[in-house]
């Protein structure tokens, strides 16, 4: 990895204090509730790892693992479910955690599959959201920042499996991934 490969777009403070922002809002939102985070790995594991730190609501963590991505840098708009939950959501309030919401086929597809088990409700988390790249109707209930059609990197976000340590968000260098 190579730090000339990135421009910064959001520093560590203003990460945090986004998710501090986000946090405050989901405490008020479920309090009193029974809420289950749902993180969506691997991207999504820095973020919710900052953000259950900063939640002063009893909650508890479950995680999938899905693929629609691969190696490439576009959406391939397959899913696939390479991990389930482990727990059953029957009437639980469910907050799914993304990285970052691109064509929405993802999160959507994700939502449509939670739904069907029967849970109190549904909502949705996401750092980023860049809904000039939007294929298919879908917003998320709490968003962190609204980006720029850019390849983002860091903070848990990666490129073919690198990047994903740098703890600030940035624009990965189309010089890197049009090789």
């Amino acid at each position: 990895m190579n730090r000339n490969d990135v421009e910064i777009l959001y520093d560590k403070e203003t990460i945090r204090s986004k998710v501090k922002e986000l946090a405050e809002q989901i405490s008020r939102d479920y309090e009193g509730k029974d809420l289950l985070l749902v993180g969506i790995l691997k991207g999504a594991f820095v973020f919710m790892a900052d953000l259950i730190r900063e939640i002063d609501i009893p909650v508890e963590l479950d995680f999938m693992d899905v693929s629609s991505y691969g190696m490439s840098t576009v959406s391939s708009g397959e899913v696939r479910i390479l991990k389930d939950l482990d727990y059953s959501i029957k009437d639980r309030d469910v907050l799914v955690v993304e990285d970052i919401i691109d064509t929405g086929l993802t999160l959507k597809y994700i939502k449509e599959l939670l739904l069907k088990r029967e849970p109190r409700s549904v909502k949705t988390c996401c750092l980023l959201d860049k809904p000039e790249r939007r294929k298919v109707d879908i917003n998320a209930d709490y968003v962190g920042f609204v980006i720029p059609d850019e390849f983002i990197v860091g903070y848990g976000i990666d490129y073919a499996e690198k990047y994903r340590n740098i703890p600030e968000i940035c624009i990965l260098k189309p010089s890197v991934y049009q090789k």
